[in-house]
């Protein structure tokens, strides 16, 4: 077997985009349990069902999609936790990453414990909101190590100045608020899981608009991003900040079709998904105010 490395390599590189890409599927197959109406699939936990920790044929095809989002959770874990062996010999020259490894070893416990409190509560709006929110921040989490993993430690001086600085963290403020209503906007939604769901009782159609009010904002304060990184002469703000528009214009288009189309699932999917991509990218934006001026490693 080859020895843990003690610098980033290859393998760190590969699991580091590893690790993102299964924080975000995972928040595609839990959209999918919600949207197949298989939030109780597996109507018990921590077993799928009396007697059975995996699904049986009698719970049909909600107890396979169901029973498949929990299998995911240790796929997971495997992958966090080789991440977490190819970083440890690092574990005191690089100690952000072994920080940012750590962690996602103990996020299959506080997901799965998140999931057992969903499912035990028949679907509450507010437990399933917070269980989305918690894999947002799984999602920035995995962004911020694949950008370490390439960037390396934060320099002492700020690379960007005051003003525009300021202009980047009332953006991520307004992408903040723009995905903790989104949350309660779909609290209140068709979408409960589950037939026999609880929603939380508010007027879905005027969250609607509170929900989109912040997120254009939000829109305008990163094109003001982009406009001022081209100023800076700074290619890499000018990369990312790209990237953060690209996503807020394609979730914009996303939710204003899935609004006119009476929210269909795979937009709805496609929503949840770029949430998550919005708050990983507005991160990686505000970690490039201060980082080592480098080109990416292939």
């Amino acid at each position: 077997m080859p020895a843990l490395p003690t610098t980033i390599d290859r393998r760190v590189r590969v699991f580091a985009w590893l690790s993102l890409g299964l924080q975000l599927l995972i928040v595609l197959t839990g959209g999918a349990v919600r949207l197949t109406a298989s939030g109780l699939g597996c109507p018990t936990w921590p077993q799928c069902t009396e007697g059975s920790f995996v699904t049986t044929p009698e719970m049909g095809i909600h107890g396979v999609i169901e029973f498949g989002n929990r299998l995911l959770f240790f796929v997971i874990q495997i992958v966090a936790i080789i991440t977490f062996l190819l970083i440890v010999r690092m574990r005191k020259q690089r100690r952000d990453l072994f920080w940012l490894a750590v962690i996602p070893c103990f996020s299959i416990v506080l997901q799965a414990v998140l999931g057992g409190i969903t499912v035990l509560t028949n679907l509450n709006p507010y437990v399933v909101g917070l269980h989305f929110l918690a894999s947002v921040v799984l999602v920035v989490l995995a962004a911020v190590f694949v950008f370490r993993v390439y960037f390396g430690l934060r320099v002492p001086s700020w690379g960007a100045p005051a003003r525009y600085r300021a202009l980047a963290w009332v953006t991520a403020a307004l992408v903040s608020v723009t995905v903790l209503l989104g949350i309660i906007t779909t609290g209140s939604g068709p979408h409960a899981g589950d037939g026999g769901a609880s929603r939380n009782g508010l007027n879905s159609e005027l969250l609607q608009h509170f929900h989109s009010w912040p997120a254009y904002a939000a829109f305008a304060g990163s094109a003001l991003l982009v406009v001022g990184a081209f100023r800076l002469g700074d290619r890499r703000l000018v990369r990312f900040t790209r990237v953060l528009v690209g996503i807020e214009f394609v979730q914009i288009v996303v939710g204003l079709t899935q609004a006119r189309l009476g929210l269909p699932e795979p937009l709805v999917a496609a929503h949840m998904v770029l949430a998550c991509a919005l708050a990983a990218a507005m991160a990686v934006v505000l970690l490039s105010l201060r980082a080592e001026r480098q080109q990416w490693v292939d």
